[in-house]
């Protein structure tokens, strides 16, 4: 990757479009779900957004698998996609916004009460 593609985000672009050629071969079931999970998953962005890649791969090839197994969405997700999608970021470290909010309002406390965060 060059250094202009990585400034100006152009890679993540091409990402985020081969993984949209990759959702458009499978079942309109699968393409609906590929839109609740990147809505979902993009309110753990970092601020460039990289940490998401590694995730949203890994979400394609497990439905292509589960097409090609001939799963249904809800055999292969799970009945509540957003769910799932928000469950896969967080264990993958990704914080969304209300954790890093949570995470500097600890931080605050504890500095006003003068002690260590734990």
């Amino acid at each position: 990757m060059n250094f202009w593609d990585r400034i100006t985000g152009n890679d993540m672009t091409r990402q985020m479009a081969a993984f949209a050629a990759r959702v458009a071969l499978l079942p309109s079931d699968y393409q609906a779900a590929w839109q609740i999970i990147n809505q979902t998953v993009m309110a753990r962005a970092d601020f460039t957004g990289r940490n998401l890649m590694p995730i949203l791969a890994g979400i394609v090839d497990m439905m292509e698998e589960a097409a090609a197994d001939g799963l249904s969405v809800q055999e292969a997700l799970g009945p509540d996609i957003a769910d799932f999608a928000d469950s896969v970021g967080a264990a993958s470290g990704a914080t969304n916004v209300q954790d890093r909010w949570r995470r500097q309002l600890n931080a605050a406390v504890y500095k006003k009460l003068g002690r260590r965060q734990p």
